[in-house]
């Protein structure tokens, strides 16, 4: 017996757009569902059956960012944010209040279901693994103050929990897990099982700003993650 097809809402006030893509994802085994405004959105969203969201961030009742907001206190299913917005603090903003990812317009459709498949993959992988997968991720990491726990999918620091998507734990694990070792972007999507054209994106430079954020003393004077400039990110042994 095949498996459902994921369900995906298409949170987007273009209609031309909306069906366009609707007709696509169709095409590509996915089921959609669309809603014109924020208000649908949510209301989609609290009835459940709902397996990830692409969201347009300029939505005619509502900001998208608030839709995001109000979307992370009742769900953690993946959200593929959709903006047209020059301004880059927008896509600071909603990577920081829990997107997975962005696609800034316009986009190609080919891209949009790459990064489509991949933050669906990431959470049936974190809901689905492997007894030997299981036992590796319960592995607990401590580096001075700061505890990395996998199994919990937690990260403390002195004891307080630091505030972090799914997929920003997932790159802060990954990285503490190769304490010692200056790590490219195209290794990071590689460890991470990304698809390979997330490699060459600059949202992960947001989502380790964010991460940052949350696990240095002084952000603006890192520590624990460092930036070797031409090369990519390593995360120190020795912290505190």
């Amino acid at each position: 017996m095949n498996p459902m097809p994921d369900h995906i809402l298409l949170v987007e006030d273009d209609p031309r757009l909306a069906e366009m893509l609707t007709e696509y994802l169709s095409q590509a085994a996915f089921r959609v569902t669309h809603a014109p405004n924020g208000r649908a959105a949510l209301e989609h969203i609290t009835a459940g059956d709902i397996d990830a969201v692409i969201l347009d961030l300029m939505l005619p009742d509502m900001d998208g960012l608030d839709v995001c907001r109000q979307l992370r206190a009742i769900s953690d299913i993946p959200v593929l944010m959709l903006t047209a917005r020059g301004d880059a603090i927008d896509r600071i903003i909603g990577l920081e209040i829990g997107a997975d990812d962005y696609l800034p317009k316009p986009f190609e459709p080919r891209e949009l279901l790459a990064r489509l498949r991949a933050i669906l993959r990431r959470r049936v992988e974190h809901r689905h693994q492997p007894d030997g997968a299981a036992r590796h991720d319960a592995e607990f990491l401590r580096f001075g103050r700061l505890e990395i726990d996998p199994a919990a999918h937690a990260a403390r620091l002195d004891g307080v929990s630091c505030e972090l998507t799914a997929y920003q734990f997932d790159l802060l694990l990954v990285l503490a897990r190769h304490a010692g070792r200056v790590l490219s972007r195209e290794s990071l999507m590689d460890l991470l099982k990304g698809e390979p054209l997330e490699a060459f994106d600059r949202s992960i430079d947001v989502h380790m700003s964010r991460i940052r954020a949350a696990v240095e003393d002084d952000p603006k004077k890192p520590r624990r993650i460092i930036t070797v400039r031409g090369a990519g990110y390593l995360f120190a042994k020795v912290q505190d």
